[in-house]
């Protein structure tokens, strides 16, 4: 159902209304009032004949009309009640601002889920409960008890935190940030991220929409909405409770279930969502996004006054894999036309700390005209004569000025010095940050949302498969009440996906042992095959190298007697004889099943690199092509499978094969929990990737 009558209602309904100047019903129907509401209000209050100067109903079903919104300001035990009376004023929303729902536990909880299932009975969609309400100013609407006069602006913002809202708009007026729409979601018991992120991608007084996220409900279904809406308009997150004690603080909070910090690290940056780190960065991020158009191209020129914050921003650029680019030679000239000898030319320009607002226009107008320039930084620090207003005037008139359209960020370095330009290029849609690393940071995100916009729409690829043999091996642990698979059940499942295993047999005495080895030839790795064991290391159950006829019967000899000794009840299929992997590069694939959005895939290289350096990246299933080749491209290390100091490069287009086949793997079978291939042997290129051993857990 749409949420066009939530934000744009004809008519609203206080249900709680107060005459008491502290209760929080006089607080919301004074907001709606004083910020000129131009529908009918009417206040709802039983013991009251008027309030504010408007006529009070006893009753919802005493108003003459019908009511397209509610805001409910009573008892929680009471609400039930409230919403069956909407249903015959056909209220199309109800704001529950009351708190005592699902926060507050077991008895709250089964509460919100009556409140839900009366609420889809009569067909009225909710805010809440335990919210600080909503504001809507091109409705000129304000439904919240919080202190402060909205401003007008493009940006939309969702909080899970109500008292967040209240500092924000007092923030917003005094930063000039330009919002205009906030939204409490508190408990989520129905209007939730999904609803508004799809109504604002169709709003066209949104451009941006910002949020702060405690915790997320379908985490698969809000990766799909929201890499939909990115493509239309940008979405800046900050998330809450990254840490074990503010996970646990979430929960107490709203009683969501907060997810890992890399399970919601993937889902934002595969939903296109850019994450903010701060609320600093969260409005310096969407105020950008609403003021300047996106950068075309990583070619970036810095103009300062100062060689230090030009030094800085040059340091953040590289940092950010932002190109300084080399400035074209007739801009070059036309700049020694009027710079100072002393001044430097080329990137970063250096106009000197005795610059005026003349030579900056100038410089502007020059560079922004330069086809080689995708983005400008505009540095000033406060010398005894800066002229501080007029630089500011000079930087929106060489915009202005040019037809070329590329984006501008300002840093004004300073306080009350240079608040005055500051204002003015923030009035005149100019982003304006107090250090460079804030305006180099801004860029970069701009910079990443164009690639999301530009990033083609990728299918998930579909390989054919052999399910029938997994379902069949997972139904026969299952009857066993065995949930870590074996051996020889795992790699029957790598079998299925036909991802390449080395060749093994399960020995049960040492004959078996060599008659394989005849076959295939030494080295080979001997492995315990038992289902009750799983770190094989820790029991003594793995010997790799082995190169003879002696050695195997030794190691075989030597496994059986460790294991026995460690885990005696253990039971033994006996000892897995594999060939052993030449010429190779260790790298390890995992999976863990996040509560929110479900299979999570990691990839690095093995050994040192994922045990003490944790050199890993991560998705969450299923992924496209190139989210398995950025994957690879994130760690550290990569250079060592591209072919560091002449060696040949690993062949990675296999361990993106692989990499889809697990991730196709894990989306059909919902049921592994964890899975690890470790080690995948990587060959060169063109020669595949084999997985050498895997472990896998179902659930029970």
């Amino acid at each position: 159902m749409s949420l066009e009558k939530f934000f744009n209602p004809d008519s609203v309904a206080v249900i709680g209304a107060a005459r008491e100047r502290e209760k929080v019903g006089h607080t919301i129907l004074a907001n709606i009032i004083n910020f000129g509401f131009k529908g009918k209000v009417y206040p709802i209050n039983p013991k009251a004949d008027s309030i504010l100067g408007l006529k009070c109903y006893k009753s919802l079903l005493d108003v003459p009309t019908d009511v397209d919104l509610v805001v409910i300001v009573i008892p929680s035990k009471y609400i039930i009640a409230t919403i069956e009376e909407c249903s015959k004023k056909n209220v199309k929303g109800a704001i529950v601002i009351s708190a005592g729902f699902k926060e507050t536990g077991r008895e709250g909880a089964e509460l919100e889920k009556e409140l839900v299932k009366k609420a889809k009975e009569y067909g009225i969609r909710i805010l809440g409960p335990n919210v600080l309400g909503m504001i809507n100013y091109s409705s000129r609407l304000n439904a919240t008890f919080a202190l402060g006069e909205p401003t007008d602006g493009e940006i939309a913002f969702m909080s899970q935190s109500g008292a967040l809202i209240t500092a924000i708009l007092d923030w917003a007026t005094t930063q000039k940030i330009p919002m205009s729409k906030y939204v409490s979601v508190g408990n989520k018991c129905d209007i939730a991220e999904k609803d508004l992120f799809e109504f604002w991608a169709e709003d066209p007084s949104c451009k941006v929409i910002s949020a702060y996220i405690e915790g997320i409900n379908d985490g698969r279904q809000f990766i799909d909405m929201a890499s939909k809406v990115t493509k239309k308009k940008p979405i800046v997150a900050i998330k809450s409770g990254n840490t074990a004690a503010g996970a646990k603080a979430v929960s107490s909070h709203t009683g969501s279930l907060a997810g890992s910090t890399k399970a919601y690290d993937c889902a934002l940056k595969q939903a296109g969502i850019m994450r903010a780190r701060t609320i600093r960065n969260l409005f310096d991020y969407s105020t950008a996004f609403a003021y300047q158009p996106l950068p075309k191209g990583k070619n970036v020129v810095i103009i300062t006054n100062a060689g230090g914050p030009g030094i800085m921003a040059t340091d953040a650029c590289e940092e950010n894999n932002i190109n300084l680019t080399a400035l074209d030679a007739k801009t070059v000239e036309k700049l020694r036309e009027f710079l100072p000898a002393a001044a430097n030319f080329h990137n970063p320009i250096d106009v000197l700390g005795d610059a005026l607002a003349d030579r900056y226009e100038k410089t502007l107008e020059t560079v922004i005209e330069d086809k080689n320039v995708d983005a400008i930084i505009v540095l000033l620090t406060p010398q005894s004569m800066t002229q501080i207003d007029e630089t500011a005037k000079a930087i929106v008139d060489g915009i202005q000025n040019s037809k070329r359209k590329i984006p501008v960020i300002a840093c004004f370095m300073g306080g009350n010095g240079v608040k005055s330009g500051v204002d003015f290029l923030m009035h005149n849609r100019i982003p304006c940050y107090d250090i460079p690393e804030g305006a180099v940071a801004t860029l970069k995100i701009m910079m990443n949302y164009a690639d999301w916009i530009d990033k083609k729409v990728e299918k998930i690829k579909k390989f054919d498969v052999d399910n029938k043999a997994v379902k069949k091996v997972f139904e026969e642990c299952r009857k066993e009440k065995r949930f870590e698979l074996g051996e020889t059940e795992a790699r029957k499942i790598l079998e299925a996906y036909k991802i390449r295993i080395p060749q093994a047999i399960t020995a049960k005495d040492i004959s078996e042992a060599k008659k394989f080895t005849s076959k295939v030839g030494y080295p080979v790795v001997l492995k315990i095959d038992s289902p009750d064991i799983l770190h094989k290391t820790d029991v003594g159950g793995i010997k790799v190298g082995i190169k003879n006829d002696t050695e195997l019967e030794e190691g075989f000899n030597s496994i059986m007697k460790s294991v026995k000794a460690k885990k005696p009840d253990a039971r033994i299929k006996g000892i897995s004889v594999q060939e052993m992997i030449m010429d190779k590069k260790e790298t390890i694939i995992g999976i863990n099943k996040d509560p929110q959005f479900g299979p999570m895939i990691m990839f690095g290289l093995g050994g040192i690199y994922v045990e003490v350096l944790k050199d890993v990246s991560f998705r969450i299933a299923p992924i496209t092509k190139s989210d398995a080749s950025e994957m690879i491209d994130e760690i550290k290390t990569i250079k060592l499978l591209k072919g560091a100091r002449g060696e040949k490069p690993s062949d990675i287009d296999s361990i993106i094969e692989i990499l889809l086949k697990i991730s196709q793997l894990v989306t059909d079978f919902p049921e592994i929990m964890e899975m690890d291939i470790n080690p995948l042997f990587v060959k060169s290129q063109g020669l595949g990737s084999i997985a050498g051993d895997v472990r896998i857990r179902i659930s029970e």
